[in-house]
C-alpha cells in the first residue's frame, strides 16, 4: 500500500535560519523554533503567524506544548528554558540551568518536556541524567528530583509518555532510558542503536516508542509495563529506508503511522503494523523536525502532518487516501 500526502501550503514568512522544532497543537495552530533564535505560532489554515517572540541572541534547540495547546516550554542552545502562555503570547517562565545555584552543579538543558499532568517539566544534557523541574510560574525551573541514568553520555532527547506516568531518555551513544517518574526509578534500558539518538515519540497509549537516529534508522519498542513489574520486550520493529541522519520522528494520534525527517533532505511516512514506507516526500534540505496534526483524522484519512528543515520553512502536508 502507498499513501500520498499533498504540500498543502508554507509559512507565509520564514525563520531566517533553520527550524529546529515544530509541534501541532490541539488548538489546531503549529509552533516552530529555530536557529534564528525566534518561536513563531501559526494559523494552520492559512500559514499567516499570529505571534512571533523576539529573538533570542542564540538558537532554540527543543519545544515542547502541552497536550492542551495552551503552554509552550522551549530551550536555547545555551540552557535558558523559558514557558509560554500559547493564547497570550507570554513568556510566564524563565529559567537559566547554565548557572549555578545554591549547592546545586549548574547542569545545561538541552532538550525539555512537558509533564503532560502539569506541574513539572524534564531535562536532560551534558551529564545523561534527568532532571524534574517545576513548571509553576512562581517556582519555574525549581530542581524536584533527578534520575540518573548511570552512563555519563550526553543526553540528546527526552520525552514524557502521554499519561504523564514515564520519562524517556536518549544518549549520543544510542542507548534509551525509562524512568518511573512516581518512584524516580529507572525501568529499562534499550540499547538499539549505535549512533545517536536524535529524536523519541511515544504512541498514544503509552505502549510503544519510537527513536530516530544518527544510524540511518528508526526502531520501534514496546515499552508496555505490567504491574508486577515486568517491561515491555523492547525492540520490535526497525524501520531502513533513509540514506542518512534521522533526525525527527513522531506517532499519529491513531497509533497507525509513523512519521520520521531525515538529513538524506526526504520525509518518510511508515505503515507501522506493516512495517513498511508507505510514503517518501523530497524537501530541499535536511528535515528537523517533524509533527501529525493531533486530532485524529477522518475516516479513510492518513491525517496531516507538519515540517520544519534547513530552509526555515515550516510546511503543512495533507493525506489524499490510499493510492
Amino acid at each position: 500500500m502507498s499513501l500520498a500526502f499533498l504540500h498543502a501550503h508554507d509559512c507565509s514568512e520564514p525563520h531566517t535560519d533553520s527550524v529546529w522544532g515544530v509541534a501541532w497543537t490541539a488548538t489546531d495552530s503549529v509552533i516552530s523554533i529555530s536557529a534564528d533564535g525566534s518561536l513563531k505560532q501559526w494559523d494552520s489554515t492559512s500559514g499567516q503567524a499570529l505571534h512571533t517572540l523576539p529573538p533570542h541572541t542564540l538558537g532554540l534547540v527543543s519545544l515542547d506544548v502541552d497536550p492542551a495547546g495552551k503552554q509552550a516550554l522551549y530551550n536555547s542552545l545555551e540552557g535558558l528554558t523559558c514557558l509560554l502562555d500559547v493564547d497570550s503570547g507570554r513568556v510566564v517562565g524563565r529559567y537559566e540551568s547554565y548557572a549555578r545555584s545554591g549547592n546545586d552543579a549548574a547542569e545545561p538543558a538541552w532538550s525539555v518536556s512537558l509533564n503532560p499532568k502539569g506541574g513539572t517539566y524534564a531535562a536532560t544534557g551534558g551529564s545523561g541524567s534527568v532532571s524534574i523541574h517545576s513548571a509553576e510560574s512562581a517556582t519555574f525551573g525549581e530542581r524536584r528530583a533527578t534520575l540518573t541514568s548511570g552512563r555519563s553520555k550526553f543526553g540528546m532527547y527526552c520525552k514524557h509518555s502521554p499519561d504523564g506516568t514515564r520519562v524517556a531518555m536518549s544518549s549520543e551513544a544510542g542507548q534509551i532510558y525509562i524512568f518511573d517518574l512516581e518512584s524516580e526509578k529507572l525501568l529499562s534500558t534499550y540499547t538499539s542503536h549505535a549512533m545517536t539518538i536524535r529524536s523519541l515519540a511515544w504512541s498514544p497509549d503509552a505502549q510503544l516508542l519510537i527513536s530516530a537516529s544518527e544510524d540511518k534508522r528508526l526502531t520501534l519498542h514496546d515499552v508496555r509495563y505490567s504491574p508486577s513489574g515486568k517491561p515491555g520486550s523492547g525492540a520490535v520493529a526497525t524501520f531502513t529506508g533513509h540514506s542518512s541522519w534521522v533526525l525527527s520522528t513522531d506517532i499519529s494520534p491513531d497509533s497507525r503511522l509513523a512519521l520520521s525527517g531525515s538529513s538524506d533532505k526526504t520525509i518518510k511516512v511508515w505503515d507501522i503494523g506493516a512495517r513498511a514506507a508507505v510514503s517518501t516526500i523530497q524537501d530541499t534540505g535536511e528535515v528537523w523536525s517533524v509533527s501529525w496534526r493531533p486530532r485524529p483524522p477522518q475516516h479513510g484519512s492518513p491525517g496531516a502532518f507538519v515540517s520544519g528543515g534547513e530552509d526555515g520553512v515550516v510546511r503543512w502536508w495533507r493525506g489524499a487516501g490510499a493510492g
